[in-house]
């Protein structure tokens, strides 16, 4: 959410971050929704100054009892003034709430033009995509031959894209929990494990509500989050942080939910896209510095592509553009990791930061260095995403005879295993 000033007196650039995130929304509406508003409370103060000067008058010992009547009787008018003005508020802040939670962010300068992902811009490119000597298998018939997952039984327990992961491909998926959250902590990320039931003002205050609702799970009080993101931002919601002077960094690991509505066509099978999977968040909040903002970012995303390189799993990295961002984020940028059985890069790591679009939702505020009351800037990176990091350790590790080879960085949490499976071919 941005600030209704800042709006009012910045329409132009309003309606620049709308045009540039492909987003409808008309700031011209709101500023006349906001005039009515403050109308309405205008009127609401002027009202409330007369009983504040009545009652101050009533303490006059020396009225008359006629001038008592008199005072109560205008009182009394003034009171059905009142009500009428408080009833005729609430259909206007009702709208006025709606349209301020559509407003989106203004992206970056930095953003390139686009309408989807299809024109996000490659700025990096890291790793030797591996050359099989042998035809490389999907992760879905390795897995399957390998007794490391269950579709069948999974879609019987769970409907469609359900799944059990057993043996070698559960223990590998719970090593590379372990790893990451390792890895961050030692980092300086405070480790977490946070809820995924959540109430509906947790995902109001993060912006997934209420453009996300479609591909939530919910029932009529609470909701399935998509990402330890919204129960960690809403961990320190309402509250004054004492001292921002260092970011306040969180792992944030939970299991996620998501209809993945819209996309019933792609990736019907395996695990790369499914209802249910796991996270391990970055989320950060920081001082309201643009500067300080950008520099996380680039660190965040940085922490990602470390993972990814000591996994030595091929990846690029995309900037996003305009069309490819969300209400809320400024900036964004996506690390796709090589999946060898679709010969191309596919998505497993998003990061994006914010700045105080979050934060005044969740009302999240620091004092600076003088004493004043600040929102803090807010950012989150994906650490990692399972099970499709799993797909792509698998296809990647996969050998000739179609046992799997363990990262070298996960073979401390597999007991030291080097090699899983048995050979198949």
């Amino acid at each position: 959410m941005l600030d209704i000033k800042f709006i009012r007196e910045n329409k132009d650039l309003i309606k620049f971050g709308a045009e540039k995130k492909h987003i409808n929304f008309d700031v011209e509406e709101l500023v006349k929704i906001d005039d009515e508003r403050l109308s309405i409370r205008k009127e609401g103060d002027e009202l409330r100054a007369k009983q504040n000067s009545a009652s101050t008058k009533m303490g006059n010992p020396n009225l008359s009892q006629e001038e008592r009547q008199s005072i109560l009787e205008e009182m009394k008018t003034v009171k059905e003034d009142l009500k009428k003005i408080e009833e005729k508020e609430i259909p206007v802040m009702n709208s006025w709430h709606k349209l301020m939670l559509a407003v989106p962010n203004i992206p970056d300068m930095s953003v390139p033009e686009g309408t989807s992902d299809a024109d996000n811009m490659e700025i990096r490119k890291w790793g030797e995509i591996k050359s099989f000597d042998f035809t490389p298998l999907d992760h879905i018939e390795i897995m399957e031959k390998q007794d490391m997952v269950d579709f069948e039984r999974g879609t019987k327990t769970s409907g469609f894209r359900g799944y059990f992961l057993k043996n070698d491909g559960a223990m590998l998926e719970m090593a590379l929990w372990q790893y990451a959250m390792q890895k961050w902590q030692a980092k300086g990320f405070t480790p977490m494990l946070v809820p995924s039931l959540v109430k509906r003002e947790t995902l109001l205050g993060t912006g997934y509500l209420p453009q996300g609702e479609d591909d939530l799970y919910k029932d009529d009080q609470d909701y399935l989050a998509g990402t330890g993101e919204v129960a960690t931002m809403y961990y320190h919601s309402g509250e004054v942080l004492e001292n921002l002077n260092e970011p306040k960094k969180f792992i944030a690991w939970s299991p996620c939910f998501r209809k993945e509505a819209g996309s019933h066509g792609k990736d019907v099978k395996g695990l790369i896209r499914v209802h249910e999977f796991y996270k391990c968040e970055q989320v950060v909040l920081c001082s309201a510095s643009h500067e300080e903002s950008v520099r996380l970012h680039e660190e965040l995303t940085r922490n990602a592509e470390e993972m990814m390189e000591e996994l030595n799993i091929p990846y690029h990295t995309v900037v996003n553009c305009g069309g490819d961002l969300g209400l809320g984020q400024v900036k964004k940028y996506d690390i796709e990791a090589w999946v060898p059985s679709q010969n191309k890069y596919r998505e497993t790591h998003s990061s994006s930061y914010f700045h105080d679009f979050q934060t005044r939702r969740l009302n999240i505020r620091y004092k600076d260095v003088d004493g004043k009351l600040r929102y803090a800037h807010s950012l989150n990176n994906t650490a990692l995403a399972t099970p499709r990091m799993l797909t792509i350790i698998v296809e990647n590790y996969q050998q000739a005879d179609g046992t799997i080879k363990v990262p070298e960085v996960l073979v401390p949490f597999m007991g030291g295993k080097r090699v899983i499976g048995v050979p198949i071919r």
